[in-house]
């Protein structure tokens, strides 16, 4: 597939490790043989102020921002966005400006989460940072700091949350074609994938690559804040949007997305035990750093669905979004709970 032609700019650290997971396939391994065999695609290593799957994306956006002659990225995310601290290190990099719109989604009036994790990043990489309330239609809010981006004089780059366009699932098309390559070079056959679902973008570039590929992996996405039939319906949409892309839109069937969203808990951004007891696993057994609101939320669904035996012979592959810099944003929560 020519991703190239797309004008992606490249910046990512790539191909991400793709590696055993021994200690946790261990500690999931059920009497009588059941429990899978987990695998983790490390796109927590992907460069970029600390990395994580937006990167990948941004390969694409800043490709296409470039190529419109942009001068400022406009993006928006929760407090603690991982999306958001990307794209401010991609501006930074190609001598941008950034405005962010920062939604207080989960309500915390923590200082940590307010102004460390993310937060300290966004500013530090010299963001332009405004919060607005929870529920905000964040949308608008971004076409109105465009406008004054431009009443000023300048070129703004509008990039919805997440980086969940067709143009920025690109970057998850191209990394399925990776980690099948990846695959095959270790002879090593994929029963299935499993990762966060929230924006939509790194879900439906999976479905996309792998459904243009012929590849035939099925894709479970952990969802983090949408209900299932919603959720479902987003990936869907864009999954089709961005194989249109690359000329193949009828190779993307609505039964190729899955989501299981009873993992989300009480809302996006609020962890439980079992959030925590996920992080405290794939920490200490594997050495895996994890984040409380993606992939944190992502593996309590893994091992909750390991244990009920239905990855059971299987290879299973843990896409990892990266995030753990949000860590320091919990600290108030996860304090005297590990």
């Amino acid at each position: 597939m020519h991703f190239a032609r797309f004008n992606p700019i490249r910046f990512a650290h790539l191909p991400t490790p793709f590696e055993p997971l021994p200690g946790l396939t261990e500690h999931l391994a059920r009497p009588g043989g059941g429990g899978p065999a987990v695998w983790v695609k490390r796109d927590d290593c992907t460069g970029l102020a600390g990395g994580g799957n937006k990167t990948r994306k941004l390969e694409f956006l800043l490709g296409d921002a470039l190529a419109n002659d942009a001068d400022t990225l406009v993006t928006q995310g929760a407090i603690q966005s991982n999306h958001v601290r990307q794209t401010a290190a991609a501006a930074a990099k190609f001598g941008m400006k950034c405005e962010i719109v920062l939604e207080a989604r989960t309500g915390s009036n923590a200082v940590d989460y307010n102004r460390s994790g993310n937060v300290l990043l966004d500013e530090l990489l010299g963001a332009t940072l405004r919060t607005v309330p929870g529920g905000t239609d964040m949308s608008l809010e971004l076409a109105k700091v465009a406008a004054q981006v431009a009443d000023a004089g300048g070129r703004p780059y509008v990039i919805p949350g997440g980086g969940s366009n067709a143009i920025g699932a690109l970057g998850y098309a191209e990394c399925a074609f990776e980690l099948v390559a990846q695959a095959n070079e270790l002879g090593l056959e994929i029963d299935r994938i499993v990762t966060a679902t929230g924006s939509a973008g790194t879900h439906a570039g999976l479905v996309a690559g792998l459904a243009v590929m012929g590849a035939d992996i099925p894709v479970l996405g952990i969802g983090v804040r949408a209900p299932k039939k919603a959720q479902e319906a987003n990936v869907f949409k864009l999954a089709v949007e961005t194989a249109a892309l690359l000329g193949h839109a009828e190779r993307v069937t609505r039964d190729m997305v899955v989501a299981d969203c009873d993992y989300v808990g009480t809302g996006y951004g609020l962890i439980d035990q079992a959030v925590i007891e996920a992080l405290k696993l794939a920490a200490r057994t594997d050495g895996i750093l994890l984040d409380p609101v993606y992939s944190g939320k992502a593996m309590k669904g893994l091992i909750a669905l390991s244990n009920a035996g239905a990855f059971d012979g299987e290879t299973v592959v843990f896409l990892h979004t990266g995030g753990a810099q949000g860590l320091f944003g919990y600290q108030t929560e996860l304090e005297g709970k590990l």
